[in-house]
């Protein structure tokens, strides 16, 4: 899966086996020592991603599963 930032600063989730963009409404934990965790899609989607220890830059290619 692929995080970036749009221009207006909403963060958008890729997934490129299902050629899938949409929306991140909400992440589990976003602070400066740690991020990631259980996201959540504006359409309701779940995936985990295991939490790292600090915000990455993105765009960011990151592992998760289904949530």
């Amino acid at each position: 899966m692929m995080i970036r930032k749009d221009n207006e600063g909403k963060m958008t989730l890729y997934v490129a086996k299902k050629d899938q963009e949409d929306e991140i409404s909400s992440i589990e934990f976003e602070s400066a020592d740690k991020w990631g965790g259980l996201i959540e899609m504006t359409d309701g989607t779940k995936y985990f991603i295991e939490p790292l220890d600090a915000m990455p830059k993105l765009p960011i290619t990151l592992r998760a599963r289904r949530g």
